[in-house]
């Protein structure tokens, strides 16, 4: 049996790993969600691109990239120079590494370092962001941020579990052109909003309005 820990390859390789396991941390709220969603519906975390978009025919032979629940796609790099293709469906998507808004449907090539990799975050998403970037188990509810994505109107319900995989928290957003509404249930801890697109904040407990 190999020793095969970060610090066993170098500052690189520790830099690499702290930087991915910062961002996981991060999106716990996120991550846990979703496995508390497989475990009561049995629709895995890692899913075909075709469970989430049956209507797209180019959906239907992609092995190499899958979402991450419903609102995050994911592009392993398995190449040593880095290089990877990867299909982008209907929509604007956010990388949430760089920020970088992408239209699809579209075939993408790029190259990667071992930092980075295609995440992206599906037009329409509100990712729960966790505060505490130190450890996986933290109070999600203390200090979240809620990153409404995209642009137009709709509405969404996103629940923040506990660490039973039983829901906190929920809080339904409405979106209607530049204004956004979120309403906050089980919770009376204060929380953000934040709008990527426009970069417009909001904070408070309860109900949170943000133009």
């Amino acid at each position: 049996m190999s020793y095969r820990v970060p610090w066993a390859f170098g500052e690189e390789a520790v830099d690499v790993a702290r930087k991915f396991t910062l961002l996981k941390h991060r999106l716990m709220p996120y991550l846990y969600g979703v496995a508390a969603e497989a475990h009561r519906t049995g629709v895995p975390m890692m899913r075909p691109m075709l469970v989430e978009f049956p209507g797209d025919p180019a959906a239907r032979t992609l092995d190499r990239q899958y979402m991450l629940g419903p609102d995050l796609l994911v592009a392993p790099v398995f190449t040593e120079d880095g290089e990877v293709e990867y299909y982008v469906p209907e929509g604007t998507w956010t990388s949430l590494l760089t920020g970088e808004r992408i239209t699809g449907p579209a075939w993408r090539h790029e190259t990667h370092g071992f930092d980075s990799l295609p995440v992206l975050v599906r037009d329409g998403a509100v990712l729960p962001w966790g505060a505490d970037d130190q450890r996986p188990d933290a109070d999600w509810l203390d200090g979240l941020t809620l990153r409404v994505f995209g642009s137009g109107g709709g509405e969404r319900t996103v629940t923040v579990p506990d660490l039973t995989g039983s829901p906190a928290a929920s809080f339904h957003v409405v979106r209607d052109g530049a204004a956004t509404q979120v309403t906050a249930q089980g919770t009376e801890l204060p929380y953000r909003v934040v709008i990527e697109e426009s970069g417009t904040v909001g904070e408070g407990t309860g109900a949170v309005s943000v133009a």
